[in-house]
């Protein structure tokens, strides 16, 4: 999952995206309107953190352009404005939950998930593919019913590859999706956690690779299993 925080307080923007990555969901962070455009531009995000009174563009033009791009983002507003009319005026804007600040970190939390849940291609809650079993809400793993323990990394990454339903993702994908806009796309991070993560899903592996390509997830063979 990837998120955008517009919020102009560069010490509370920061604080949410520590707590967003706390619980593997890479986030950016956009001060204004004029960068949460740009961000916007070269990102898909799932949902979008969006304080209303910030520089430049303000957040209801932020949230009618998301709106017209019609690509499914979801939005939710983060202010000080806590009127009913606020509120209103929010909503008729396009956005789909609305959080007065201030707030509780875990409660932005919950309804991240929730609101990236109501994505028309999110994936459901748990995901069950091979004998492997993925709550993303609670972020647990279980392999045949036996507990397997990630770290955030390992399950960021392993929860988009189970999303992609046997599709290839490049490295360059799932950095973008599992990391943020601040890693370094010449890191070997992909390849280091991928390796990891077979590891601790043990053999068979679940975790293949295409040359040239990228990573996918994949029931194991006949040959495997035998």
């Amino acid at each position: 999952m990837r998120v955008l925080i517009v919020e102009d307080e560069p010490f509370l923007a920061e604080a949410i995206q520590d707590g967003l990555r706390l619980e593997a969901i890479a986030a950016d962070v956009a001060l204004d309107g004029f960068a949460a455009q740009e961000l916007l531009s070269l990102n898909t995000y799932d949902v979008v953190l969006l304080d209303r009174d910030i520089p430049g563009p303000s957040g209801d033009d932020i949230a009618r352009e998301i709106l017209t791009d019609g690509l499914g983002t979801r939005i939710l507003m983060v202010t000080a404005a806590d009127r009913l009319d606020d509120k209103a005026m929010g909503f008729e804007l396009g956005a789909d939950d609305y959080l007065t600040k201030p707030f509780a970190l875990r409660e932005l939390i919950m309804r991240v998930r929730a609101l990236a849940r109501r994505s028309p291609e999110a994936a459901p809650p748990v995901l069950e593919s091979a004998g492997l079993r993925v709550d993303t809400f609670r972020r647990e793993v279980y392999r045949d019913q036996r507990y397997v323990a990630l770290t955030r990394k390992q399950f960021a990454v392993l929860e988009e590859l189970m999303r992609a339903d046997g599709g290839v993702l490049s490295a360059e994908t799932l950095l973008e999706r599992a990391w943020d806009e601040n890693a370094d796309p010449f890191t070997n991070s992909v390849r280091i956690t991928i390796s990891s993560l077979r590891k601790r899903l043990g053999e068979p592996w679940l975790i293949h690779t295409r040359p040239g390509s990228g990573y996918y997830f994949a029931a194991p063979t006949v040959e495997e299993l035998t």
